[in-house]
C-alpha cells in the first residue's frame, strides 16, 4: 500500500537556490549541529516560514554533577542500610549493655550521615536556583 498524496496546498513544488557568505553558512551549521533530528533544507524551511527552531544544548558541568549525586546516594544508602542492622541487633538482645553499645554504634552512623545530607541539600539548591530561577 503506497502512501498517501499530499494535498497541493502542501507540496514543496518549487526548489529554491541562494548562496550566502561563510560566515552564515557557519552560523547555520552551528544551529544544525545543535539539532540532531534537521537537515539544512529543513531548518532553512523552518526559518522561511517563521517556524521555531529547536536547538538543543548540553551543559557539561552537569555530567560532573550527576556522578557525585549519584555517588552520593549510594554512600547514603549504605549508611541507612548499616544503621537499619544495626537498628535489627538493638532489637534483638534484650541486655541492657548489648543495647548500648547498639545504640551508640547506629548513633555513630547518623552523624556520618549527616554530612552527606548537608552536601546533597547544598547540590539540590544550587541546582533549584540554576534551573528554577529563569
Amino acid at each position: 500500500m503506497g502512501r498517501k498524496k499530499t494535498p497541493a496546498a502542501l507540496a514543496l513544488l518549487h526548489e529554491l537556490k541562494t548562496r550566502v557568505t561563510a560566515q552564515k553558512y557557519e552560523e547555520l551549521q552551528r544551529i544544525l549541529r545543535q539539532n540532531p533530528y534537521n537537515d539544512m533544507s529543513g531548518l532553512l524551511r523552518d526559518i522561511l516560514n517563521k517556524q521555531p527552531v529547536k536547538v538543543f544544548t548540553q551543559d557539561q558541568t552537569f555530567n560532573n554533577l550527576m556522578e557525585e549525586l549519584s555517588k552520593l546516594r549510594s554512600e547514603i544508602r549504605a549508611i541507612g542500610v548499616n544503621i537499619n542492622q544495626i537498628t535489627r541487633f538493638f532489637n534483638t538482645y534484650p541486655d541492657r549493655s548489648r543495647k548500648e553499645f547498639y545504640a551508640k554504634t547506629a548513633f555513630a552512623a547518623y552523624v556520618d550521615l549527616q554530612p552527606k545530607i548537608e552536601q546533597l541539600l547544598l547540590i539540590i539548591s544550587n541546582l533549584s536556583k540554576k534551573w528554577l530561577s529563569e
